[in-house]
């Protein structure tokens, strides 16, 4: 789980194995979807955070929200665990790699992020510099899937995300580990939805060499767009962050994980 900021808490690594545990939705078809020739990698954070706009269309954020509306969500605890930050929200959690693997190859992201497209991008990279962007050789997303409604009021307070080692259950299984948060937002302020900004502290230093300073020093706040991944680091490198208030209507995000191979 997320640490809490005030036990200056750094993320663990824990081993998973991952295992279906609540019956698996049966998810709408991602489409329509944008094209790679209109969407690319846009850093707003060098290293640290990455926007990808209309990675999503409206209708199919529309289509979305009006399914997960219809999910067992539950919401979290007033009172959170000790070492865990205050989070008031509505989720549901569950194990597909299926969902996993069609966000993953269906969509423009394996090829945004891992650059097997032919198509041609402003930025190209080198295979070893993507390698040392995402934390190795990414081999698709964590199967935990998190879907996370705030409405008026609720928020996620300070926290660092923390990597995990988990076992992706391919044929043969593959060894790996998440190294940056994805989070696909599917309202903002087109919807109605304000507030809810994700908001990150460089100044603060990553979570491995936390300064200690009460001063936040300049955020980056990353403000809602229906149909936009963020991408952030997260684990040892991770930058203190969080998700502000939500002042009106309701934000909807699908949380999961890249994964690099071990």
């Amino acid at each position: 789980m997320p640490a809490n900021i005030k036990s200056k808490a750094v993320p663990p690594k824990r081993t998973k194995v991952v295992t279906a545990a609540v019956p698996v939705p049966s998810w709408p078809a991602l489409q329509p979807l944008v094209p790679i020739s209109d969407l690319s990698l846009e850093t707003v954070l060098k290293d640290q955070i990455i926007v990808i706009r209309n990675f999503w269309t409206s209708s199919l954020c529309k289509n979305y929200v009006s399914f997960l509306s219809t999910l067992p969500l539950v919401t979290t605890p007033g009172q959170p665990k000790k070492g865990d930050a205050l989070r008031v929200n509505d989720r549901f959690q569950v194990d597909d790699p299926a969902f996993a693997k069609q966000l993953w190859s269906s969509t423009a992201l394996r090829e945004l992020v891992a650059g097997t497209s032919g198509d041609g991008q402003e930025e190209r990279i080198t295979v070893d510099e993507r390698k040392k962007l995402w934390g190795g050789e990414v081999c698709g997303l964590n199967p935990r899937i998190r879907i996370y409604r705030y409405g008026k009021g609720q928020f996620f307070d300070q926290h660092y995300d923390e990597s995990n080692t988990i076992v992706l259950p391919t044929n043969p299984p593959t060894p790996a580990k998440t190294t940056w948060t994805l989070l696909l937002y599917l309202t903002g302020p087109a919807t109605g939805c304000i507030g809810g900004e994700t908001v990150f502290y460089p100044d603060l230093g990553p979570a491995k060499g936390f300064s200690g300073k009460s001063d936040e020093g300049e955020p980056v706040a990353v403000g809602l767009e229906v149909g936009m991944a963020l991408l952030h680091k997260h684990g040892q490198d991770c930058l203190l962050h969080e998700g502000r208030e939500v002042t009106a209507g309701e934000k909807w995000v699908i949380r999961t994980d890249l994964c690099v191979k071990r």
